[in-house]
């Protein structure tokens, strides 16, 4: 039995249960201890921001986030009630892709709970449907997935400074320009993330920028920094060379977004509280 099997059968599986019409569901409690969150506090963040995307998602969380009441008793013998959810398998996978990516069990409960998960495909008639905030969302979420692959590829390939591998693919894509120079033109402060300012199509540029660099640092078996970097800077101006035969905008030229990628998880939070 490999390592995922055997969590599935011994961990996750054990803690699943069935309700009165033989669905499986998992209790958020009894997941947040599985997962090694040791408050409750910071795993209801990890919850909240898996509600935001099931709302992005077009699902309603009160279907596959079903809050519930539980009592407990205290040392001093006192009653209390306390918050849990009714968790689907959507929604655990959900969760598990917004927690925190150190963890091992994160990486084996996304195996786990991505089997047979009804996930929301994203076709392009979905993100068609989308308005901008939501396809910001989207392409900035697959990002932050990407840029983890990429550095595990770069560390891989001899990279140590991944700040100075990051500008060669920066420079490369916006035509010498830096990280810095782009947050300066942006109007951005040093602790501002400039991916987070990008507006889809920007956002879409620098993920087809991401995915060909790490595809093409393992496919050209590549072993130290400097040809990691140039390469990183090579994807980047062939990307660059795309959007220009194509008749695109350039990305220096594309209109830098009013709101931080934050503020529209922000936004998005309000809303389900008020709901």
């Amino acid at each position: 039995m490999n390592e995922i099997e055997k969590y599935n059968t011994t961990i996750f599986e054990k803690i699943k249960h069935i309700d009165e019409n033989g669905l499986e569901y998992w209790e958020a409690r009894e997941l947040m201890k599985v997962l090694e969150y040791n408050k409750w506090e910071n795993f209801h963040k990890v919850i909240k921001k898996a509600m935001v995307a099931c709302e992005m998602s077009g699902n309603d969380t009160r279907y596959w986030f079903p809050e519930i009441r539980k009592s407990i008793i205290s040392g001093k013998g006192r009653k209390s009630q306390i918050i849990d959810y009714k968790l689907s398998r959507y929604a655990c996978y959900l969760i598990v892709q917004n927690g925190n990516p150190n963890k091992e069990v994160i990486a084996l409960a996304q195996t786990y709970f991505a089997i047979q998960t009804r996930k929301q495909e994203l076709t392009e008639e979905y993100f068609k449907s989308l308005d901008e905030d939501g396809r910001r969302l989207v392409v900035r979420g697959q990002t932050v997935d990407k840029n983890k692959l990429l550095y595990k590829a770069a560390k891989d390939s001899g990279v140590k400074n991944y700040g100075k591998f990051t500008n060669y693919g920066y420079k490369g894509l916006y035509g010498g320009e830096t990280a810095k120079d782009i947050a300066k033109r942006k109007g951005l402060n040093d602790n501002e993330e400039i991916l987070d300012y990008m507006g889809s199509e920007e956002l879409a540029d620098n993920l087809f920028r991401i995915v060909q660099t790490e595809a093409k640092l393992k496919n050209d078996k590549v072993n130290n920094e400097d040809d990691a970097n140039d390469t990183h800077y090579e994807v980047g101006s062939a990307v660059r060379d795309t959007i220009k035969k194509l008749g695109g905008t350039m990305p220096e030229d594309l209109p830098t977004p009013e709101k931080s990628i934050e503020e529209l998880h922000l936004d998005k939070l309000k809303e389900l509280q008020n709901n």
